[in-house]
C-alpha cells in the first residue's frame, strides 16, 4: 500500500490543450518519474480549469528524493512549460489509514 502522495493542484497556461498536456505529462512519467525508486502511480484528475495530481510512492524518503530526480531534463522542463506556476500547491502527505 502507497505510504506517501504528491498531491499538485494547478492550472494550465491559456495556450495549452489538454491532449497536449497529457502527452507532455505521459513523456515526463514515461522517461523519468517512473523510472525513479519506489514509484507506484501516477494520475490526473480535473475539476472546471483546475487539475489535481495523486503521485503515489512506497516510502515518505523516496517521495522527498524523487522531487529532484527530473530537474533539467527535456520532459520535466516541458511539462512545467504548460503550468501557471502561480496557481501550483503542493504537497507531501504520508498514509495514515485506508477505510
Amino acid at each position: 500500500m502507497a505510504k506517501t502522495a504528491w498531491i499538485f493542484s494547478y492550472k494550465l497556461k491559456k495556450t495549452v490543450t489538454p491532449e497536449e498536456f497529457m502527452e507532455r505529462t505521459q513523456a515526463l512519467h514515461d522517461a523519468v518519474i517512473s523510472k525513479a525508486k519506489g514509484f507506484l502511480s501516477w494520475e490526473h484528475y480535473v475539476q472546471d480549469e483546475t487539475w489535481t495530481d495523486f503521485v503515489l510512492w512506497e516510502t515518505e524518503e523516496d517521495a522527498q528524493n524523487a522531487t529532484t530526480v527530473g530537474q533539467g531534463t527535456a520532459e520535466a522542463e516541458a511539462f512545467y512549460a504548460c503550468i501557471r506556476m502561480v496557481t501550483c500547491r503542493a504537497l507531501i502527505s504520508r498514509f495514515v489509514k485506508k477505510y
